[in-house]
């Protein structure tokens, strides 16, 4: 693998990240109250995942298809969802339109993670298998079906970004960190669509026919490539956030990051890593 100027100034450590293995047929996602099952195979592999800390100036969106960012929330129980919807959501959706310079940006909600017990407070497991939650397949009708929903008498608009705002709100460091994998490194090609369906309970056979299941999207599901290069920010702090690409309409930049939870090896028994990600749609006339 060829690393990057930046890649060669820092340092890694050797985690294992959850790939699709080759061959895998009928990529489905059931995600319920406190659990989820893909159906896809998979396979670990070690990969160098090296600490961006040193040269977190140097991401950007527009590049790397991420950055890390300074952002002070005024929500003081990220575990309330009537404080999350009423302070956070706002407070989000304006970052997110500073960040891309948007005209319009809607929300495509949030969901709160932990790395242990995530059946607390309606929290969802980490997400540790490389993927992203949107795949290029049907981005499209995605996209306009967002736009008429959120924004029905608009001028409409030329470019569509769907994007991620993360954030931990346990202290560090945290056991399940971040991987982002830098956008120029990922091949036209990679990704395989998985489709996500929400359900109230886990199907007996996720193999099964799902007519009567509720639809909500495909993302998209990565094979091992050596070139994929990886980067995390330990120790990060309720006052940051990782903002990143799932999907953009504008392919002459950078359009996506494939992205996955792991476990960093180099921290001993810590607090479970709580965190809260939310994803939006913002759109350019």
């Amino acid at each position: 693998m060829t690393q990057t100027p930046a890649a060669e100034r820092t340092t890694a450590v050797q985690a294992e990240l959850s790939y699709l293995a080759p061959g895998s047929t009928v990529l489905r996602r059931f995600t319920a109250p406190g659990n989820s099952v893909n159906t896809g195979r998979y396979e670990t592999h070690v990969v160098p995942i090296r600490d961006g800390r040193p040269v977190q100036d140097e991401f950007s969106v527009e590049v790397n298809g991420f950055r890390i960012a300074r952002h002070v929330s005024a929500v003081t129980d990220f575990t309330d969802k009537a404080e999350v919807d009423a302070v956070y959501v706002p407070e989000v959706l304006d970052f997110v339109r500073e960040q891309l310079g948007a005209d319009q940006v809607a929300s495509r909600g949030w969901v709160l993670r932990r790395s242990a017990a995530p059946g607390e407070n309606a929290s969802q497991p980490q997400a540790g298998l490389v993927h992203i939650d949107y795949a290029p397949q049907g981005f499209d009708d995605m996209a306009a079906a967002v736009y008429a929903e959120h924004f029905p008498d608009g001028p409409g608009y030329s470019r569509a970004v769907a994007t991620s705002t993360w954030r931990v709100f346990s202290p560090a460091p945290q056991d399940w960190p971040l991987a982002l994998c830098d956008f120029r490194s990922v091949a036209p090609d990679d990704g395989i669509p998985n489709t996500l369906y929400f359900v109230d309970e886990i199907p007996e056979d996720p193999f099964g026919p799902v007519d009567g299941l509720r639809k909500v999207t495909s993302g998209s599901e990565f094979v091992v490539n050596p070139a994929h290069e990886w980067w995390y920010f330990p120790d990060m702090t309720r006052d940051e956030v990782l903002f990143f690409v799932f999907h953009d309409t504008d392919h002459g930049r950078a359009w996506r990051v494939p992205h996955s939870a792991f476990a960093d090896p180099t921290v001993e028994a810590t607090a479970p890593r709580h965190s809260i990600e939310f994803r939006t749609f913002a759109f350019f006339r």
